[in-house]
């Protein structure tokens, strides 16, 4: 199977934004994972990258995607760079990215792929990303790609009034759902939808931030 054909894959699986259909149609899929595993890379699945991390299925990149709708020009913080490649989608869509990893390895590779690509305004740190990063706060919408086993305060309060937070919440091996909450304007309790049952990596408590760009 082919980039190409895994985009049309998407489609017919119900991804209806033809933004978001593009933004992954300009990327190689390939150009995100280990060499061991370039031979799976247009398919549907998780993907090993190293230090027990995955790469989404692109289905689910996909969906968050697509449910996230980031704007031109929107700030959008990313929990969990891992491979870099929502991050790389995010910024196909003119999102001003900024994009939180824990493990020092995984970030430094993911920002040399980034940057080599050159996709657009990303920013990089090496932290928890359970604090998100408040110095860059607020944001217009906050992506975790990882699953906290409850939502971190810190990152709904980062969130400006109107923004919106999409993150899979539950334990490790465990029910996890992914949620979407809305931050709305003044004191009012924040909006919360479940969306659908998913399996993700654990959002790891880590040192604090570091290297910020």
């Amino acid at each position: 199977m082919s980039d190409r054909e895994l985009v049309e894959g998407l489609r017919r699986n119900g991804i209806v934004d033809t933004r978001v259909l593009e933004a992954m149609s300009g990327l190689r899929r390939a150009d995100f994972v280990p060499e061991s595993v370039r031979g799976s890379a247009s398919l549907d699945a998780p993907l090993p990258i190293g230090e027990g991390q995955t790469i989404s299925q692109p289905y689910i990149v996909a969906y968050m995607t697509q449910v996230l709708a980031p704007q031109p020009g929107e700030r959008v913080l990313e929990i969990g760079t891992g491979s870099g490649y929502q991050a790389a989608v995010l910024a196909r869509l003119g999102a001003e990215v900024f994009t939180v990893e824990v493990r020092p390895a995984l970030a430094r590779q993911a920002r040399e792929r980034l940057e080599r690509l050159g996709l657009g305004t990303l920013h990089f740190r090496v932290g928890d990303g359970t604090l998100g990063w408040p110095e860059e706060a607020p944001f217009d919408a906050i992506l975790g790609t990882a699953a906290p086993e409850r939502l971190p305060p810190a990152l709904y309060q980062q969130l400006r009034p109107g923004g919106r937070l999409l993150v899979p919440v539950g334990p490790q091996g465990g029910n996890q759902e992914l949620i979407r909450v809305i931050r709305p304007p003044g004191d009012a309790a924040p909006q919360v939808e479940k969306l659908l049952a998913v399996r993700f990596v654990p959002m790891t408590v880590g040192a604090p931030a570091i290297q910020p760009h």
